[in-house]
């Protein structure tokens, strides 16, 4: 269940950003990044399977998907209930609706983080720290960590689409593909 409180003042004394303004800019200069990854992606080799144990490009692009739908859930705290389980939907055939998914789960997490408040996003929920092992996280740092693990999974796409003879775009810094200088 999402939470309606209204959040609170969105600039902190001295012009210094909230925790709330911290992450959800960093949160939008990612996606930004990762959505120029996948874009750059060559559609027609979105089966690509670099090892038979991995996901092909398609199943590994779907993970930012599953995971903002776990987001939410996390982020109402339904870890501590035992409310997330079950199997995840398959992703979507096309390449191009899997990147239109992304995009709306990623409003639709952006929407829902937003919803609570800067006091709200500093209070505990429960999220595994191991296998059946529940540890307390405020909602800002478990926002962080699913941030970084978005950050690492891009990653792992940027050599998939190496692999798929795809041009690699900056994403840091200067790429083979796209040269600052």
């Amino acid at each position: 269940m999402t939470s309606v409180a209204t959040p609170v003042s969105s600039t902190a004394v001295s012009g210094v950003p909230t925790p709330r303004q911290q992450f959800l800019e960093a949160y939008d200069r990612e996606h930004t990044i990762t959505m120029r990854v996948l874009r750059a992606y060559p559609p027609e080799k979105s089966e690509l399977q670099p090892h038979p144990s991995s996901k092909s490009a398609r199943e590994l692009a779907w993970i930012f998907v599953l995971e903002r739908g776990l987001g939410k859930a996390g982020l109402n705290n339904a870890f501590a209930s035992g409310q997330v389980g079950g199997g995840s939907p398959p992703p979507p055939e096309k390449w191009e609706d899997v990147l239109t998914a992304i995009e709306a789960a990623h409003l639709d997490f952006r929407q829902v983080f937003d919803s609570f408040s800067d006091e709200q996003l500093l209070e505990p929920i429960k999220f595994f720290a191991g296998p059946k092992t529940l540890v307390d996280m405020s909602r800002v740092s478990f926002a962080w960590f699913l941030l970084t693990d978005q950050i690492h999974h891009r990653g792992q796409m940027s050599v998939y689409l190496r692999m798929a003879d795809g041009k690699v775009p900056s994403i840091y810094g200067p790429s083979k593909d796209e040269p600052w200088f």
